[in-house]
């Protein structure tokens, strides 16, 4: 029998090859395929034709590239959601948080957007701090809702982070109803979770968040450990419980809202990623932040793999997938833990 750690270190290293198998289908097979050599010649410059070159630098590399950071902060954010609520069916999708973020990002779309003055990098770079406020609206909005005599109510966190994503997403609607015909066919696209016009600006702009947010996450992880017992055990052992929430659940905002801005509305993979950790490397977050991480990098990149083949030359937005699995495993999940 493995012990935790040899667990944990045998199933990042699969992963990790999972990963790079699945960025080399990414990357050689879709409408245009290409060999090994001619994959390996163009990313190190060697004999690159222009239609390679636009091909893998222009379209295929970013797109891959900004998957597996939506991957890594929706996966990372719901595992650490799931602490703080001790929630098992937390999510940042399902408990309203993308929903805010994503009505705070469209209201920028609507009002300012094209506007004399805002570029559309100032827009892009500034996507991410708009998604952050609308985030930690509807986070605080429902964690003071599900407050009940001064603890956190699992069972009111779920139902009323579905009523407020409800309340946001029918907002969010009717602002892009308003919108022009081309404004609107965008931001229909972007809410349905979309990383089809994925590009090194947008990277760009996500990359400072998850230099900020990740550190914090991945320094206080073993607090998610303390904060699965009771507050008081918590508070006899010198921690500060309200505080060390806090930071984390805004360093958590920040990944989801630098994902929802640049991939719009993608929900489940919080919710996925951090079940499959615990199944295969136990309770410990040290170890289930990591492989959170992963196995989101894995969901988004394959799910926008096959999004993008199944109905070539068509699309289905990834976050149409990642949803056909998603819900059943999320049904399942329900009525696997009706006690949570």
């Amino acid at each position: 029998m493995l012990n935790t750690q040899h667990r944990f270190r045998l199933t990042m290293s699969v992963g990790l090859l999972f990963v790079l198998m699945l960025f080399y289908i990414n990357l050689s097979f879709g409408i245009y395929n290409m060999t090994f050599r001619q994959l390996v010649e163009t990313l190190f410059l060697q004999h690159v034709s222009d239609k390679l070159d636009m091909v893998v630098f222009q379209l295929r590399l970013p797109r891959m590239i900004l998957a597996a950071f939506v991957g890594i902060g929706l996966g990372v954010a719901g595992a650490v959601l799931q602490g703080i609520s001790k929630n098992k069916l937390a999510d940042p999708g399902i408990l309203g948080i993308n929903s805010g973020a994503g009505a705070a990002i469209v209201v920028f779309m609507f009002f300012l957007q094209g506007q004399q003055g805002v570029t559309s990098w100032v827009a892009t770079m500034t996507m991410p701090l708009i998604g952050l406020l609308g985030g930690l609206c509807a986070a605080l909005c429902i964690f003071f809702i599900s407050r009940e005599n001064g603890r956190l109510d699992s069972q009111r966190l779920l139902l009323t982070g579905i009523a407020i994503g409800s309340g946001f997403g029918a907002f969010t609607v009717f602002l892009s109803l308003k919108m022009k015909a081309q404004d609107f066919e965008m931001a229909t696209v972007w809410l349905s979770g979309s990383i089809y016009n994925a590009n090194w600006t947008y990277i760009l702009s996500i990359i400072p968040w998850f230099l900020i947010c990740l550190p914090i996450i991945l320094r206080k992880s073993y607090l998610l450990d303390l904060f699965q017992l009771s507050e008081e055990s918590q508070i006899s052992v010198g921690v500060s419980v309200e505080k060390e929430k806090i930071f984390l659940l805004i360093s958590s905002i920040g990944l989801v809202s630098a994902c929802v801005s640049v991939a719009g509305s993608i929900s489940f993979v919080g919710l996925i990623a951090p079940h499959i950790a615990r199944l295969l490397v136990g309770h410990n977050h040290k170890n289930i932040i990591p492989l959170s991480a992963l196995i989101g990098m894995i969901l988004l990149v394959g799910s926008d793999f096959i999004g993008k083949t199944v109905v070539a030359p068509a699309e289905i937005p990834v976050g149409i997938v990642i949803a056909i699995i998603g819900v059943p495993y999320f049904v399942y999940l329900l009525f696997k833990n009706k006690d949570v």
